[in-house]
């Protein structure tokens, strides 16, 4: 059974909201925590859907090593790097340093 699209994207929506400033988290833990631990890929189709809403912050979702795999689906080249440093996140060749120190996990995080 397929969850419901525009339900299931809300939820990733909010769930993108809460992660802090200056902290991470992947497209697969959003899954996990949402009850689609196989849904990683919706996800990322969610958070490419977000780039009108100001208040998700897609450049916090990376994919599970912590590279900057939706980066294409920002305006500019290197939107998405440019918002993660801003936020003190250093990235390295597409590759966020320190991604475990920086990993928010909503599992973990919001029980």
């Amino acid at each position: 059974m397929k969850p419901d699209n525009t339900n299931f994207f809300q939820k990733v929506y909010e769930v993108a909201k809460l992660i802090p400033y200056g902290r991470v988290t992947s497209y697969g833990a959003i899954a996990k925590y949402l009850g689609a631990a196989r849904s990683a890929r919706m996800v990322g189709w969610a958070m490419n859907g977000s780039h009108n809403m100001p208040d998700v912050p897609a450049h916090r979702v990376v994919n599970k090593i912590g590279l900057l795999t939706g980066k294409h689906h920002f305006d500019g080249t290197n939107l998405m790097q440019q918002l993660l440093e801003s936020e003190g996140v250093k990235v390295v060749d597409n590759q966020i340093i320190d991604f475990e120190k920086l990993f928010w996990d909503p599992f973990k995080e919001l029980g």
